[in-house]
């Protein structure tokens, strides 16, 4: 049974609050905040101004995803704020490994993420430090795209790679995950589901994180 992290990037944002309260009343374990910067990835989302509204207001893990450059110089801000996992990309960071103490010497859970056309081998040395390693299965900056067929391959190779090192680090997939192709990531080794699209463009968000939840 994978955790399940709809994605904030698709709430609503006129309605956060309503959103906010129904993730909170839902079968949802964790809270994706995607934090994009307009030079990492083509697109500006939010920061910490989000993170600040969210003190108090829900007891999900926020699992903070970092698509930005030079991460190294946010990342104490946003554990302050209550980030309990925080993710940044292997190649916007010159020194990773620093990266990940810091983050863990912050007191949260760091994870890398990997985009489309990098290989699993890149994170082999990282591995025993990690907490979670994110796979993007769409390129990153924008939601609602359609779902890399190979991301599964990699999921498997990832799984592997964690088993063979005894690795704790959880298999995070974020980007055109549904319903569809839930259980082939669920059985491919994924533990963590990143919803967005799925869950928010639902007719009933609750009962689609439900059915994610169940498979």
């Amino acid at each position: 049974m994978a955790i399940i992290s709809p994605s904030l990037l698709s709430a609503d944002f006129f309605n956060l609050k309503k959103d906010i309260d129904m993730l909170n009343s839902s079968e949802a374990e964790w809270l994706h905040i995607d934090v994009m910067d307009g030079r990492f990835v083509p697109n500006i989302s939010f920061g910490t101004p989000i993170m600040k509204a969210l003190q108090g207001k829900t007891n999900l893990v926020k699992d903070v995803h970092l698509m930005i450059v030079e991460p190294e110089k946010y990342i104490p801000e946003f554990i302050d704020l209550g980030a309990e996992y925080v993710t940044f990309h292997l190649e916007a960071a010159i020194h990773p490994h620093r990266i990940i103490q810091m983050i863990k010497n912050k007191g949260a859970k760091a994870g890398i993420a990997l985009n489309p056309h990098q290989n699993i081998s890149s994170i082999k040395h990282l591995i025993n430090d990690l907490d979670l390693v994110l796979i993007m299965s769409v390129n990153p900056g924008f939601g609602g795209q359609k779902f890399i067929e190979f991301t599964i391959d990699k999921v498997k190779e990832l799984s592997q790679l964690i088993d063979e090192s005894g690795s704790k680090a959880l298999i995070e997939v974020d980007g055109g995950v549904n319903s569809e192709n839930a259980k082939t990531l669920i059985d491919a080794g994924a533990d963590v589901l990143v919803a967005g699209n799925a869950v928010f463009s639902a007719p009933d968000p609750k009962e689609m994180i439900k059915t994610l939840k169940s498979i």
